[in-house]
């Protein structure tokens, strides 16, 4: 406990060292809050759920800490629901079995800026005779606007944004800006800020038929990290991204670092065959590119994390590592302290774990804690590569999807910027412990 508490006040006198504490414990915490906040199971179905359940978040908007710059006020979304409030209705019974009904959503718009997209939503519960509607769009100005009409299922969603024939009547301007324009001669369009209102009438030809109608003015911008081209909240995998990157890189850190300084000890200690089968081994290896197997098994075999994680231990036991600590243990064995164990009768294994290893861990631990931003590099490499494992939402699936939908080309560099970000601050974090945790271990940096 003494000598814990002298390597940590060491640790005090390197401020890099204090840094990379800080930004560990900060992936830390945030990969706690992760795995409270979203079990892995609702995690996974987000990330994979697509439009479905996504429909109420805008496509390709960076996020909403944009509006903070100076000059900066993009629109938010604008969620209008009849079903969350019952006084825009208005029903009215004309004979036994037919219904009128209006519904008025009015909503302020006070953005400088066109919305992203907009798009209505209508439920209908009935049994035989669907429910005919009639939708048009009332502009601040007084102006109404026949949208369309017709008769609607129990699930029937009408994306505004994307007719064509509403489109030609505004003078070819795309809806979402046709129907906020203050001119629609005007180059550029200008937003007409105000009261708009979305007003549905319609009937309804059954006595315990139901509608209802929601409305979403998509923003350009949502959340704190943004939407992907699937609608996705951008924020889940990099919550998420945190704690699976952290444990790929500890696990495979921990795995191989120790099972190398274990086998390089043994095969010091035993040496004759048993040390030239680990060195053989060890040089076949070295000829071997990590890389190209991990391609390999991840397209012949399987790409999940945990196949991936396995084969990069294994990768990383007959490493260049092995042969640092070989020579490490070279010296240890000729130690006066081994010498008397082997004297007095210590077993093989005893001396190999008592004696050799505990005086090798100032070198393993710097090594261990500047292996782990390696391997997280390596696993948003591989996914990036489009190895990742399909199911988990990490940085570099994130990463993947960017480049694959040419994030960097449109302009959507809050895709790329986010998870890099991330990798940097894990890479920078643990490099900076690892280099101080190597002058305060390593006898040989002392002093310098």
């Amino acid at each position: 406990m003494h000598a814990l508490k002298r390597r940590l006040n060491e640790l005090k006198e390197y401020p890099s060292a204090v840094v990379g504490l800080i930004i560990i414990g900060l992936l830390i915490v945030l990969s706690i809050y992760a795995v409270i906040s979203i079990p892995y199971a609702e995690a996974v179905r987000l990330w994979r759920g697509g439009e479905g359940v996504w429909i109420e978040n805008p496509r390709n908007v960076p996020p909403a800490l944009v509006n903070m710059l100076p000059g900066v006020d993009r629109p938010e979304t604008m969620i209008l629901s009849s079903q969350d409030q019952p006084e825009l209705k208005e029903r009215e019974q004309i004979s036994e079995d037919v219904t009128e009904f209006v519904i008025s959503m009015p909503f302020t718009y006070e953005y400088g800026e066109f919305p992203r997209e907009l798009s209505a939503f209508f439920s209908a519960d009935y049994e035989d005779t669907r429910p005919f509607i009639e939708v048009s769009w009332i502009k601040p100005d007084g102006e109404e606007i026949e949208l369309m009409d017709g008769n609607v299922t129990d699930r029937t969603s009408y994306r505004i944004s994307q007719d064509r024939g509403l489109q030609r009547s505004l003078d070819g301007l795309r809806p979402q800006i046709g129907l906020f324009a203050r001119d629609l001669e005007a180059d550029p369009p200008q937003v007409q800020t105000g009261e708009y209102e979305l007003r549905i009438s319609g009937y309804l030809f059954e006595e315990d038929a139901s509608f209802s109608a929601e409305l979403i003015n998509y923003g350009q911008v949502h959340g704190l990290a943004g939407t992907d081209h699937r609608r996705r909240d951008i924020s889940i995998a990099l919550l998420w991204g945190t704690p699976i990157a952290l444990s790929f890189g500890f696990l495979a850190a921990v795995g191989s670092t120790i099972i190398t300084m274990v086998l390089a000890a043994v095969g010091v200690w035993y040496s004759r065959w048993v040390d030239g089968i680990i060195q053989k081994l060890t040089e076949v290896s070295l000829i071997l590119n990590p890389l190209v197997v991990l391609v390999m098994v991840g397209t012949l075999y399987s790409r999940s994390i945990w196949v991936m994680l396995g084969v990069i231990i294994v990768l990383n036991i007959f490493s260049g590592a092995i042969k640092i600590y070989r020579s490490l243990f070279m010296q240890i064995k000729q130690a006066p302290y081994v010498e008397a164990a082997r004297s007095y009768g210590a077993r093989n294994l005893r001396i190999v774990f008592r004696y050799l290893i505990p005086r090798a861990v100032p070198v393993l631990v710097p090594q261990f804690v500047t292996l782990i931003p390696a391997l997280v590099f390596l696993e948003a490499t591989l996914a990036l590569l489009g190895l990742g494992d399909p199911v988990l939402p990490t940085w570099g699936k994130v990463l993947e999807d960017a480049q694959a939908n040419g994030a960097l080309y449109l302009g959507y560099y809050y895709w790329v910027l986010s998870p890099s970000i991330l990798l940097i601050l894990t890479g920078l974090g643990f490099s900076m412990l690892g280099f101080a945790l190597d002058r305060i271990l390593n006898p040989r940096l002392r002093g310098m």
